[in-house]
């Protein structure tokens, strides 16, 4: 197989990986310590790969977790272009940050996503989350060096620029 089928292979695969792996259920003590990999992994490949990754796909990896989510339609792709468009923004800085500030980075903008799904829900008229609600994005923080680690490595071992 050439890089460039390999490359896209590996780019494409973490992408549904992640869409799939935001569908697996937890027991319900578990559920709030559940990260949203979408976002994860398209914060890597926007820092990574920043010409491959564009609004339009973070629109339609968010329309797809949409639809096998079963939220309002359009939720996720939103929040996931807000994130991708401030990844992108920032994106020469962030790539050359220590890893303790990426993470501090990436937990900012995992707040800020679950900051906008606050504010859809409550316009949906949802109530409040509880407060373990939060808890998400401190875990996503947590596992980002080794999603980062592991996703570097693959990429180097296959020779993927």
């Amino acid at each position: 197989m050439s890089k460039p089928r390999i490359s896209l292979l590996l780019f494409v695969g973490s992408l549904v990986f992640a869409v799939v792996s935001m569908l697996v259920p937890l027991p319900a003590p578990l559920q709030p310590f559940k990260p949203y990999w979408p976002a994860l992994f398209l914060l890597y490949w926007s820092l990574e790969s920043g010409d491959r990754v564009t609004l339009g796909l973070a629109f339609m990896v968010g329309l797809c977790a949409d639809l096998l989510d079963g939220v309002l339609l359009g939720e996720q792709a939103m929040r996931l272009c807000a994130l991708v468009f401030i990844a992108l923004r920032f994106r020469s800085r962030l790539r050359f940050f220590p890893m303790w500030q990426q993470t501090l980075a990436v937990l900012a903008l995992l707040l800020n996503d679950r900051v906008l799904l606050l504010i859809v829900r409550t316009f949906a008229g949802e109530s409040l989350p509880a407060a373990t609600w939060w808890i998400s994005p401190f875990v996503g923080a947590a596992l980002w060096p080794f999603l980062f680690l592991l996703m570097d490595d693959l990429r180097m071992r296959l020779r993927i620029q």
